[in-house]
């Protein structure tokens, strides 16, 4: 019988366990009691320590220590239905109103639902396992456990209509460009209702935060839109001046000096086209750039099926979309949103003081300009 060796041997001219032990750690797993008197930064830097708890951790201290720090551009990717929950009114115009988001790439559903509550409509939380056939007789409207009634759409439906066959609307716009002339008016609803403060793109307008939607036909603000094309409107949407313009975003930051950061609730199209600026930049416009610096995503999704959208932040990588030199900051934390939103939202605003806002939206035509210069310039030296 062989003697028995012990599991693991140290071999001459390695460090000793210890050693090693010490050089990986990050911290040693001795949080203190819980108490009612502890802030909720305090509860997460204390007790989130692993697991997506830890993921979390390290997500809120990349975000103000980082992805915050030094004047960097912030981008939000939006999808979800998480406006309709209250996360528009309790978290998004929190960050936007300090300065902690520069700009946006949300869903059309995310902005139209959003628009229930600047007209004064009324929500409701209810309970997952309601009677769905009962609702439909009763003419209410479930997403989950929210219930509100079918006159929230046919309202905000009438609402678009009215204000975009308005003469301002007659032209050709970016997404960010139109919802900056309709967070305007409902900026305008609100000083009338004395509601401030409960719509997204209220905020924004005041903000100067552009806000994007990668899929413009994709929700019920596209649906009233073609529809007032079909009356004759000449409101048009136009994206491939969003490609332009986000690309301008990302390149105005790195170029400057500054970091260019992505955080990303959800995955689907808003992930992919706010990663997509940095492959605009490298691959298609032929500027020289790394990628984006500092990558935080809130997810359920997996890489293995196809459903984690723009993937991993490693995979994301290999297509210039993150700097490979701060891969180690990126964090991918794998729980709800509607979890990890209001837990963030707290731990930014008590750990970082508020930013001067950068107003982008005023800025977006000079840096497109910028950008087409500079593509100009390398077209001129392949002889194009």
């Amino acid at each position: 019988m062989h003697p028995h060796k012990p599991h693991y041997e140290r071999r001459p001219g390695n460090a000793s366990s210890r050693e090693y032990l010490q050089r990986i750690s990050r911290q040693r797993i001795d949080p203190p009691p819980v108490t009612p008197e502890m802030s909720t930064a305090e509860l997460i830097d204390a007790a989130f320590l692993s697991y997506n708890a830890g993921r979390l951790r390290e997500g809120c201290q990349l975000f103000v220590r980082k992805m915050l720090a030094e004047e960097g551009t912030v981008g939000l990717a939006l999808s979800g239905a998480l406006t309709p929950a209250g996360l528009g009114i309790s978290c998004l115009v929190p960050l936007v109103e300090a300065g902690f988001v520069d700009w946006i790439v949300s869903t059309g559903a995310n902005l139209y639902h959003d628009t229930h509550y600047a007209l004064g409509m009324e929500l409701h939380q209810a309970g997952p396992h309601l009677p769905d056939y009962e609702l439909r007789e009763h003419q209410l409207i479930r997403i989950y456990d929210i219930v509100f009634d079918y006159e929230n759409l046919l309202g905000t439906d009438a609402f678009f209509r009215t204000l975009c066959r308005g003469p301002a609307f007659q032209r050709t716009f970016s997404t960010a460009e139109f919802h900056h002339l309709v967070g305007k008016y409902l900026h305008e609803r609100e000083q009338q209702t004395g509601r401030g403060g409960k719509n997204l793109l209220a905020a924004c307008y005041r903000c100067g935060v552009p806000v994007f939607t990668s899929s413009p036909g994709d929700s019920s603000i596209g649906m009233n839109l073609a529809a007032l094309q079909l009356e004759g409107s000449q409101l048009r949407l136009d994206p491939l001046r969003d490609v332009n313009q986000t690309a301008a975003i990302v390149w105005e930051a790195k170029s400057s000096g500054r970091t260019s950061s992505v955080l990303i609730l959800g995955g689907g199209s808003p992930k992919n086209f706010m990663l997509q600026t940095e492959p605009q930049i490298q691959e298609v416009l032929g500027l020289t750039e790394a990628g984006h610096d500092y990558f935080l995503q809130f997810t359920d999704a997996r890489p293995d099926t196809g459903g984690l959208s723009g993937a991993t932040p490693s995979e994301a990588m290999t297509w210039g979309k993150v700097d490979p030199d701060k891969l180690p900051d990126s964090v991918t934390c794998y729980v709800d949103s509607t979890i990890a939103l209001p837990l963030l939202t707290a731990y930014a605003l008590a750990r970082h003081p508020r930013r001067p806002l950068k107003r982008l939206i005023d800025r977006l035509p000079e840096l497109t300009a910028r950008l087409e210069k500079e593509y100009a310039a390398v077209r001129a030296q392949r002889g194009e």
